[in-house]
Parts: C-alpha cells; sequence; structure tokens
C-alpha cells in the first residue's frame, strides 16, 4: 500500500486561505516533467543566462511566452534591464549546457557562453545554435509575485532547430523525451 505524504496548509499571509508547506509544494513539482531552456539576455547591462523550466506559451497572438526568474538572481536583473530575451529549448545534446547556466559546472558570467555555439536573432540576445527552437522575445509586462520575477516576452522571431530528444527535468534529474 502507497502512503500518500499530506500535510495541513498554513494560512496564507496574502489571502488568508490556506497554503501548502513549501517543501511539499516542491516536492510535487518535482514530479511534474518540464522542458528545460536556457534563457538568455544582452545589451547595456551585460549578457547573462540561466537554466529554466518555468517557461509557458501565454497567446499565440501576438505570439508570447512567460518565464519566471528569481528576483535575487544577476541574470534577473541584467535581462529587466535589457528588456530583450531569447528562450533557447535544449536537446538532449546539451545536457551539460543545462547544468553550466544552472552554475552547477563552475562557470559565471560570460565564461558561460564558451560553452556551446552561440549566435544572434533579431533582439541581440544569444540564440543557441544547438538549440530544438529559439525565442526571441522583447519584454512586454515584467512583475514581482513573492520571490521571483514573472516576465512576458512578444516573441519577435523563431528560429527552428534539429528535431532530436528533448531535455527534460523531472524528480530532480534530466531525462530525454
Amino acid at each position: 500500500m502507497t502512503m500518500l505524504k499530506s500535510q495541513a496548509p498554513s494560512p496564507s499571509a496574502a489571502t488568508g486561505a490556506a497554503a501548502p508547506d513549501a517543501a511539499l509544494f516542491r516536492e510535487g513539482m518535482s514530479r511534474v516533467a518540464g522542458a528545460v531552456h536556457i534563457v538568455t539576455t544582452d545589451g547595456m547591462a551585460g549578457r547573462a543566462g540561466f537554466t529554466a523550466t518555468a517557461v509557458t506559451p501565454v497567446t499565440d497572438s501576438p505570439a508570447s511566452l512567460l518565464v519566471c526568474v528569481n528576483t535575487a538572481s544577476r541574470s534577473a536583473q541584467a535581462l529587466l534591464a535589457n528588456r530583450v530575451f531569447c528562450v533557447n529549448t535544449l536537446s538532449m545534446a546539451d545536457l551539460a549546457l543545462a547544468d553550466i547556466f544552472a552554475g552547477r559546472a563552475g562557470l559565471h558570467g560570460q565564461e558561460r557562453f564558451t560553452k556551446g555555439e552561440w549566435d544572434k536573432l533579431a533582439t541581440g540576445s544569444p540564440a543557441l545554435v544547438s538549440g530544438l527552437v529559439s525565442f526571441d522575445c522583447r519584454i512586454s509586462d515584467a512583475r514581482v509575485v513573492a520571490t521571483h520575477n514573472v516576465i512576458i516576452g512578444e516573441i519577435v522571431r523563431i528560429r527552428l532547430g534539429r528535431q532530436e530528444p528533448a531535455l527534460v527535468y523531472r524528480e530532480r534529474h534530466y531525462h530525454a523525451l
């Protein structure tokens, strides 16, 4: 018999409604598979990038997507200041880059862009040549929600890459799909 883990929710300060425990929420979300992306930016505030699974389409007319990034990260500050970004969806072959841009390989800032092959699309943000798809965006809206920036970008250019197995993240491990 499988035991189901649950916890009595505590009240949310924002709504007064019951809120689940943060650790339980993180465990639950680890069971949701997510495509792995590298979100990049370049401009007056400098070049930056980070690995993300918190990316989702918003509308197809105008084409837009949503990215979430921790407010404390240097990449978030650069992205918001530059007002442009590129979402690069990774294939299984790009697993090492996912770790590099997640900060697991000891490379920081500009050093990260010495790995992989990068070019630029319309906004000047780095676009990964080996990516399954690159969505080049201009920020149309950005808001702080608790610990994260929720950023909506209007897509100005899309580049389709090779059709290969996608890199997904589930249960704190990478998988091919």
